[in-house]
């Protein structure tokens, strides 16, 4: 006899399954990340990876041009709520909608900070052109280090 899977107390998965699949998911060094890494790269830039712009705010992004002031960050559809690909989740809604929301919520509150810091703020969708991407970056990051 199986028994029935309990999540653990305060847990958000829905399923033993469910919860193996959402720790899988990596939070850097994503697949469009690595390729607009290598884009830039190739281009003579060098960079933070995954690092904090700003000493005093909890949060990093997946590319600093420290010199320039440029921080990028490369937001995936589901997790930051992409106007062309978001769909809301059937399982558990309430939570993973309420999740979302505040994901966009801190994105907006952290460009706000990084701007007041004089940083230039540069976010790309998971699903836009890494060249178009790698371009934007290094016109933007060689335009500012003038």
């Amino acid at each position: 006899m199986t028994e029935e899977w309990v999540p653990p107390a305060g847990s958000w998965a829905s399923s033993a399954a469910r919860r193996r699949n959402m720790q899988a998911i990596r939070s850097r060094d994503t697949k469009p990340e690595q390729l607009i890494r290598r884009l830039v790269h190739a281009q003579g830039l060098r960079y933070g990876v995954a690092a904090k712009p700003l000493q005093d705010l909890r949060r990093t992004a997946d590319m600093v041009f420290r010199p320039a002031k440029v921080a990028v960050f490369i937001d995936g559809c589901y997790w930051h709520g992409c106007p062309e690909h978001y769909v809301p989740p059937k399982t558990n809604p309430g939570y993973w909608s309420q999740k979302v929301a505040k994901n966009m919520a801190r994105d907006r509150d952290t460009d706000q900070h990084l701007k007041e810091a004089g940083w230039t703020v540069l976010r790309f969708w998971e699903h836009e052109s890494p060249e178009a991407c790698a371009l934007t970056i290094a016109t933007t990051v060689s335009r500012l280090r003038r």
